[in-house]
């Protein structure tokens, strides 16, 4: 790869840098993820469809990211890696409503099952290059999308 390239990559893969916090960079990376994802929620109000195209191509791209960018490093799962926090983020959160109490709900939401790792989010990571760094991610954003979907249902936010 070209130095500029590697730059580039390595860019997006952390987060614009959040993944070089020295403490929880993976909470960092879920933080650049959260004025994103308000973004592309509020793009879904007008075209659900074409954002879930937005979001699958972001995982996509996050994946081909991460694939690169641990190739950079020489590691299989880098904690600088990031980019897999802000797409898994972005699923935890997609089309919910703004409000701050939902927002923050699905952050502390999608955080504990990134770390909690609930079958088969496990598994997931074994997979080769950044599909395993990315997709365990995804999966707690789907887990996380679920209970807060089902908390609005019951009226807790």
């Amino acid at each position: 790869m070209t130095r500029f390239k590697d730059k580039a990559v390595l860019f997006c893969a952390t987060g614009a840098g959040a993944g070089y916090v020295p403490y929880a960079p993976g909470t960092a990376g879920t933080l650049v993820g959260v004025p994103l994802s308000l973004a592309l929620n509020r793009y879904a109000e007008h075209n659900s469809l074409l954002a879930a195209a937005v979001l699958l191509l972001a995982i996509v791209c996050a994946i081909k990211v991460s694939t690169a960018g641990a190739a950079i490093f020489k590691l299989k799962d880098p904690q600088t890696i990031v980019i897999d926090e802000i797409v898994g983020y972005m699923v935890a959160n997609f089309a919910l409503p703004f409000t701050w109490v939902v927002t923050l709900g699905s952050f502390l939401l999608f955080r504990f099952f990134d770390v909690v790792k609930i079958f088969p989010t496990k598994n997931l990571e074994n997979l080769p290059g950044g599909a395993g760094i990315v997709l365990d991610d995804v999966m707690a954003g789907i887990y996380a999308l679920i209970i807060a979907r089902f908390l609005l249902k019951l009226g807790w936010a």
